[in-house]
């Protein structure tokens, strides 16, 4: 699956920006994916230190740009984005002008300014870090209410086992949003759909999940989940998605055709929808640790253009990892920015 991603990649080479570029993970990640040819990979940082870390893990960053955000020529044009953006809440322009000197920030108005397709961040900040860089600099897409996230998850294969689309699915949200509201779990589900059909290049089916499947138990939060389906509905009505479920009932079968029969998801899933940030960060990790699947992510999703999050715990391969999943998200958004033009012409 990773695999395919990366040759998907390589079609539209994506320039993706990644602000820790003096950590040595980064820096091998960056020799790596341009070695590979899936992304034009920008390395924020300190040149003589990048340069230095690159020698000492014996890396060619030949195709690497570097650039140093303290130095930069494009500060004050970033500045003056940053302050468009922040000033009606109190931030002066020579605030700004700091502001965009810190490499997460500065990553991500590259972004806003189009010098870069995507950026990822967070092998050596925090998540609340990353996504309030993002979000603050790039801002919400005009369709999306909230900033959300979700996992990739490579599950290794086992006889019998077929989960998902070729082992993989998408978990949502694990990261960002700690207890969504009906309307909020929907947004979750519609923005994980339109991603998994970008990433797994396949149809999404959609398992909106609780502890209860299609009313065995009562209870105010699998209403939650059940008003969230609803609403989902009612905003992408030709989505297949399904709730509230129970895991095995989503996953299995076998155990669909008793629980829920002639659902257009159970059994099928490959996007999972928990219903809070409890249950979804508890599973990936224990579908990861004991599971022994591959946990990418978290990828956010609801801006305006890709920015994505790291673990702090994530290698040089997670790295490249996200930052190809990064280039199919900047693909798709690009391709989706053209359907009305594409409409009008036929016109």
């Amino acid at each position: 699956m990773v695999e395919k991603i990366k040759a998907r990649a390589r079609v539209r080479l994506q320039r993706i920006v990644l602000p820790e570029g003096e950590d040595p993970r980064v820096v091998s990640a960056a020799a790596a994916i341009t070695k590979e040819g899936f992304a034009r990979i920008i390395l924020l940082g300190r040149k003589h230190i990048i340069g230095a870390v690159a020698a000492d893990l014996q890396v060619s960053l030949v195709g690497v740009t570097i650039e140093d955000p303290a130095a930069s020529a494009r500060i004050e044009d970033y500045a003056q984005i940053y302050y468009e953006r922040r000033h009606s809440y109190g931030v002066s322009l020579e605030e700004a002008r700091e502001i965009a000197r810190h490499p997460l920030y500065f990553a991500a108005l590259s972004v806003a300014a189009g010098d870069a397709d995507g950026s990822v961040g967070g092998a050596a900040n925090t998540t609340g870090e990353t996504v309030r860089a993002a979000l603050h600099a790039i801002g919400l897409a005009p369709e999306a209410k909230l900033v959300s996230s979700f996992f990739v998850m490579i599950i290794p294969e086992r006889p019998g086992l077929d989960l998902g689309t070729s082992g993989a699915l998408l978990f949502a949200d694990c990261a960002v949003v700690p207890d969504p509201k009906p309307e909020e779990l929907a947004e979750i589900a519609r923005a994980t759909a339109e991603n998994a059909q970008a990433i797994l290049d396949a149809a999404p089916r959609v398992g909106l999940l609780s502890f209860s499947t299609k009313g065995s138990a009562k209870h105010a939060r699998v209403e939650k989940v059940r008003e969230a389906l609803r609403i989902l509905k009612a905003r992408a009505p030709e989505l297949a998605a399904d709730g509230e479920l129970q895991v095995d009932a989503a996953l299995v079968p076998r155990v669909a055709s008793s629980k829920a029969p002639g659902s257009p998801v159970a059994g099928s899933a490959n996007v999972l929808i928990f219903p809070d940030l409890d249950s979804g960060n508890i599973a990936y990790k224990l579908v990861e640790r004991l599971g022994g699947a591959q946990a990418l992510g978290p990828i956010l999703q609801g801006l305006d253009r890709p920015a994505n999050d790291l673990s702090r715990g994530c290698s040089a391969e997670d790295i490249a990892n996200v930052v190809a999943f990064t280039a199919l998200q900047a693909i798709a958004q690009k391709e989706k920015s053209l359907e009305p033009q594409m409409n009008t012409d036929r016109h």
